[in-house]
């Protein structure tokens, strides 16, 4: 085993982080950690893990689970496909494996989300073996250690990163070896301020040695974020309230919102309500007063949402532009899984003095 290996092994072993699915070798936990871990930091993620466990400890807890529940859990958490591919993966493994996942990379590669990097880390963790994997925090680690002086985004560069992650993974222990990779990522060799003197790598790594650390990795520049206004209208009729299930494909798939959409040029946001609710629903509104507007940040646009009041008026409900549609009690909209942007507008409903139902005025 070579020094950077045993350095950083040694390093792990002394000074990882007690987190809750470093206690197991289930592959199914370690798969919903490796899920929810994607793009989401760590001490966001435990206490959604500890509740999705306790919820859906095993593949046939979850296979057998409504998606609407499915989706509740992961609530707040973000990039809403993960769940849906954990769903669709249970049901697979439990129709296909007898509620065991393969521990062979075609057959796991094959099932719903689960990709090169996921794979890696499911088969080196919970298997034993010597997979490769690179994310975010192993990339920067040997863009510095090996002074990569290349855009870490291009394909090139990524297969190169690859290669090396395919030849350092050992043949024991790879499991611990890749943790030890994404745990010094996470809180050692960090984007902006590494830090560098409790480095177990130091004495090999390029970056210092030439003083590129704060330099490395090589990214491309973004682009400006795109900015949204979306109109939404909270649709009363007799003392409920109706709400829209979004399609399953796309962006906040399955989840439940207050029907809406993007403001079009030229528009002013009530002409946007009445419009984006007669296309996705069929049905005419009064759009009143504005009940909250909520500016929220998605991974790469912003939106700001306004809601309004509304009155139904006329039209037979149907589903359009949306998958479902339910009229429901104020009270009853804790039950469903939201948007984070809808959330601050369901708390002003909650409130007292907003759970009356507005005035046809």
């Amino acid at each position: 085993m070579s020094t950077f290996q045993t350095s950083l092994l040694r390093w792990y072993h002394s000074s990882k982080r007690d987190l809750p699915w470093r206690k197991t070798r289930d592959p199914y936990r370690i798969l919903v950690s490796e899920v929810m871990l994607q793009q989401t930091q760590v001490q966001t993620v435990i206490p959604y893990y500890e509740r999705w466990i306790r919820s859906f400890p095993t593949f046939k807890s979850l296979a057998s689970g409504p998606l609407n529940k499915v989706l509740k859990q992961w609530e707040g958490l973000g990039y809403y496909s993960r769940a849906r591919n954990l769903h669709a993966l249970a049901k697979r493994v439990m129709k296909d494996y007898g509620g065991h996942l393969p521990g062979d990379e075609e057959a796991l590669r094959s099932l719903p989300g689960i990709g090169r990097y996921t794979s890696g880390a499911v088969l080196s963790i919970a298997f034993g073996k010597p997979i490769p994997l690179v994310d975010g925090n192993v990339a920067r680690v040997f863009s510095r250690f090996f002074a990569i002086r290349k855009n870490i985004s291009l394909a090139k560069t990524q297969q190169e990163l690859w290669r090396l992650a395919a030849e350092l993974v050992p043949p024991t222990n790879p499991g611990d070896y890749n943790q030890a990779l994404m745990e010094l990522g996470a809180t050692v060799c960090l984007p902006r301020t590494p830090d560098c003197p409790q480095c177990p790598l130091r004495p090999g790594c390029k970056a210092v040695r030439f003083g590129l650390q704060y330099r490395l990795p090589i990214k491309k520049k973004k682009r400006p974020t795109p900015h949204f206004h979306i109109g939404a209208g909270v649709i009363w009729h007799q003392g409920k309230i109706l709400i829209s299930q979004r399609p399953l494909n796309g962006l906040l798939g399955g989840l439940w919102e207050f029907p809406g959409g993007k403001q079009e040029t030229g528009e002013t946001l009530k002409t946007t309500v009445r419009r984006e609710i007669k296309e996705e629903l069929g049905i005419h509104v009064t759009v009143g007063k504005e009940l909250a507007e909520v500016d929220h940040t998605y991974s790469h646009f912003k939106i700001t949402l306004h809601a309004h009041h509304c009155i139904y008026r006329s039209g037979k409900i149907q589903a359009l532009g949306v998958k479902d549609w339910r009229w429901v009690l104020p009270r009853e909209l804790t039950r469903f899984a939201f948007p984070a942007a809808n959330q601050p507008v369901i708390r002003k409903l909650l409130d007292t003095a907003q759970n009356a139902r507005p005035r046809d005025s």
